[in-house]
């Protein structure tokens, strides 16, 4: 029998192994497999990428296969960053994939939150005589898959917003003192680079069309990391202002996706022949409705949606209710009240709860969750 501290090393191995499938295993969780012997050695692992199919447990199984190390799976551990599935999808069920090698003892880190499993994949192995442990890790794990865990039992993206700003609260210097169209840098490259990382994470991010008037963003993952499916850019612009000359649709290929509450059909037209994708939404009044764009994503499979908005479009997701995690790149400089301010109207406190702080350069980066999108639907 390993020891908690054991344990802890192995998962931590398997969390590694899991951050491989980022970008790669959506809509699927990003998942990793350690295979240990009874010799406490390291026998196989693997990781879950969508379009490979398998998913960690069962690459795991098959990297010891090829490796000829199929014998000493028999009475193995097996540490794993999630919940062995127990249902027959793309794939058969994990489950038996672990029960039909020998193995002896299951180690998951969390539970899985997809309803059909939540539970009954580490029963299964119980009732089949196998040692299980939950736990080990859990927040590690339950923050790698926070996507899914929102997706999965709401059917609508996990919101991150992200938000460069002075000390004073403020994105922008003040209106007419810089061309616009223009990016202006508030924030050091370090910050600029995580954001990238953030944007690697997601699936799609949106703007809207105020900030493209502003800055003329591109909006892509300039990471260089691999993606299974191309970063979804989405705009928000209820009368289909958006520049054709602008950076975003002289870019687009089937990755730019516009909601509008405009049937102007010439214009719908004009930018679909530029391979943008347009959206038209049923709105009460002027604006794009926001639950609305965020029930249409999910139905699109996206799991993480990452923001980068303006003054009127921050403060109409948080007063909505509608971010689940706070992403605030400060930058140690004020730039006075007449600058555009982050937020705009908002009534209520937002709360953020067990903050976490990293530095980058000289600025610091505020980060917390805001709803925990694990808990399970009443």
């Amino acid at each position: 029998m390993t020891t908690p501290t054991q344990d802890a090393h192995w998962m931590h191995r398997a969390l590694s192994l899991a951050r491989r499938g980022i970008g790669l295993a959506s809509p699927n969780p990003a998942v990793g497999c350690v295979l240990i012997d009874q010799n406490g050695e390291l026998l196989a692992e693997g990781w879950h990428e969508y379009d490979l199919l398998d998913h960690a447990e069962v690459a795991a199984l098959k990297d010891a296969k090829e490796t000829n190390n199929e014998d000493r799976l028999r009475n193995a551990t097996a540490y794993v960053t999630l919940e062995p599935c127990n249902h027959t999808g793309r794939t058969g069920p994990c489950t038996q994939a672990l029960i039909g090698a020998g193995i002896s003892r299951v180690i998951a880190a969390t539970a899985d939150p997809n309803p059909t499993v939540a539970g009954h994949g580490m029963q299964t192995l119980r009732d089949a005589g196998i040692d299980t442990t939950l736990g080990v890790c859990e927040p590690e794990a339950r923050r790698l898959n926070e996507g899914f865990a929102k997706w999965i039992q709401h059917k609508r993206p996990f919101v991150i917003m992200k938000i460069a700003m002075s000390l004073d609260g403020r994105i922008a210097p003040p209106p007419g003192t810089r061309a616009t169209r223009e990016p202006y840098w508030i924030t050091s490259e370090p910050s600029r680079a995580a954001v990238q990382s953030l944007r690697h994470e997601a699936d799609a991010v949106l703007t809207g069309i105020d900030t493209i008037f502003a800055d003329d963003p591109l909006l892509t993952d300039r990471t260089g990391l691999r993606r299974r499916r191309p970063l979804l850019r989405v705009i928000l612009d209820s009368t289909l202002r958006i520049p054709l000359d602008s950076k975003l649709i002289r870019s687009a290929q089937n990755d730019l996706l516009i909601f509008t509450v405009s049937n102007n059909d010439v214009r719908i037209n004009e930018l679909r022949t530029r391979g943008v994708r347009v959206e038209v939404l049923p709105a009460a009044c002027s604006r794009v409705p926001l639950p609305a764009v965020l029930d249409h994503l999910g139905s699109e499979s996206i799991l993480t949606l990452l923001t980068e908005t303006g003054t009127r479009l921050n403060t109409a997701l948080l007063a909505a209710g509608l971010v689940d995690r706070l992403h605030f790149f400060v930058s140690p400089q004020l730039m006075g009240s007449d600058a555009v301010p982050a937020f705009q109207g908002i009534s209520n406190p937002i709360h953020m709860p067990e903050a976490e702080i990293e530095r980058y350069d000289d600025d610091l980066c505020l980060s917390s969750l805001l709803r925990d999108p694990w808990q399970t639907p009443e």
